[in-house]
This record gives C-alpha cells, structure tokens and sequence, in this order.
C-alpha cells in the first residue's frame, strides 16, 4: 500500500523528475522515467532503527508516513517512519543514515524551504523539532505549545523564520470529528509560539488542519480541516474560508493532505 510520494526537485535530462514513494510497510521505491518503473531503495530496511519501527495502532507493522526532497539540495530526501525514525539520504536512496539522537520519533508532517538551505521542520507526535543542518541535530523549541501531538506544518514562502504547526493534545482529538479539539500555533524567529486562530472555526470538533503553500505567493498558508478550506495572506495571523463547492460527502471527515499547484 502506497502511504507517501514526494517529486525532487532537480529535473532529469529527460525531462522527468524524479518521484519518490513510500508504502507499508515502510520501504521507498524511486522512479526516474515518470512512473513507467520503480527501484526499490532497499537500504532503508537495513538501518539499525529498523527493528524497533512500529505503528502503535497496528503495532505489527509500521509505514512511511511523510516523504520530504528537499527543495534546496537534489538528491537530499528525508523520510518519515510512523513510528520510529526521522532517516536521511543524501544521494537519492542509494545510502540512507539513520535518526540521530534528540531527533523527532513520530514525524507526521516534515518540510525544508528554499531560502534556508539545510533546515528542516517537523511536527511529529513526540512535539516540534527544527534543524539546520540537515538532521544532523535537532532542536525543540516548544515555549508556548500547550499542546504537543502535532500533525501539520507550514512555513511562510517568503520567510523560513514563520512557521505554522496544527495540534491537539493526542491521537483521539485529532482526526475523528466526533471526539476533535484542533489548534493552530504560529511563530516567528526565537519568539514563543501563540496561537492563531482568528478566523478559523473554535477548536471543539475540528480536526486537525492540513498546510499548503505555493512558492508564487509570498505570506500566503492554506489549511484544510472538516470545517473548511481557508486562506491566511498574512503567513498565519488571520484566516477566512474559501467559498469552494465540495462534491459530497466533502471534508466532512477531515483532511489527510492539501496541495498547491501552479497556475
């Protein structure tokens, strides 16, 4: 079951670029001609973590939860295990260095930006992590995150120093709508995180907010969550809802993912 897939960014001589995917359980194939054919990156499974990787629902198995090629560095690709590990490759899957110590655990959501070269942010199930050189080691600056089990994360095209995150306080109120109680944070630089939620809908029976941004529109962050699409053109202080008509039964039972494409 295919449970990931990310796009590099440098394109091939073909002009293919090179897409990435991540199934469960946990393995990431590479295709480098559109999809036509796949190589399984099997190192991967020999990294010493291997062995504890475990998705606490399901505890017999585990999966690539998020796929991230770094939008800086060709070839640089981070994958998310759910749940066990924050890996790296640094040659497009050829060699694969484990987690490191102080590391994310739980990566639901990680992201890199193209004017911090070498950072990456995560909002994983074990709290906030930031690192700026490229995993090597890792930061958690969580002062003013009242609540630690985060989903999603979103940093301002223009500015690498804002972030977005979504959050609750576990699992059992973030993704069903009948027990939800959803937030988001905003922060900027070394400041404290705060929430954001001017605009968007109370927090009670609102599932945790998926993130988007599209390089062309600077100070611009989209959420998606059971109660809406919305926009924020002030990279996260204030949101509206988007007037979007939904097929049925729509975002009635939350997000797993929203996209921004040019054009």
């Amino acid at each position: 079951m295919v449970t990931a897939v990310d796009v590099g960014h440098a394109e091939q001589a073909d002009g293919f670029g090179v897409v990435y995917a991540g199934t469960e359980p946990s393995a990431v194939f590479r295709s480098d001609n559109g999809g036509d054919s796949w190589v399984d990156l099997a190192g991967l499974r020999a990294l010493r973590s291997a062995d504890t990787w475990s998705f606490p629902p399901r505890p017999q198995t585990h999966h690539v939860r998020w796929i991230e090629a770094d939008v800086s560095v060709a070839d640089r690709v981070f994958v998310a295990i759910e749940a066990g590990a924050l890996v790296r490759t640094f040659d497009g899957g050829r060699i694969w260095r484990d987690r490191v110590r102080g590391g994310p655990y739980d990566t639901h959501t990680a992201m890199t930006h193209p004017f911090a070269p070498g950072r990456i942010y995560s909002a994983a199930g074990d709290g906030y992590y930031e690192s700026t050189d490229a995993g090597d080691s890792w930061r958690s600056p969580e002062d003013g995150l009242k609540h630690l089990y985060l989903v999603g994360v979103a940093v301002d095209p223009a500015d690498p120093d804002t972030v977005i995150v979504s959050a609750t306080d576990g699992p059992g109120s973030a993704y069903s709508p009948r027990g939800a109680e959803a937030y988001v944070y905003r922060k900027t630089g070394v400041q404290r995180w705060e929430q954001s939620m001017s605009g968007l809908p109370g927090a009670k029976a609102t599932t945790v907010s998926r993130f988007a941004t599209h390089a062309g529109e600077p100070g611009v962050i989209y959420a998606a969550n059971n109660r809406g699409l919305f926009r924020s053109g002030d990279a996260g202080r204030r949101w509206k809802p988007m007037d979007l008509p939904w097929p049925g039964p729509g975002l009635a039972d939350g997000v797993a993912a929203v996209a921004c494409l040019p054009g």
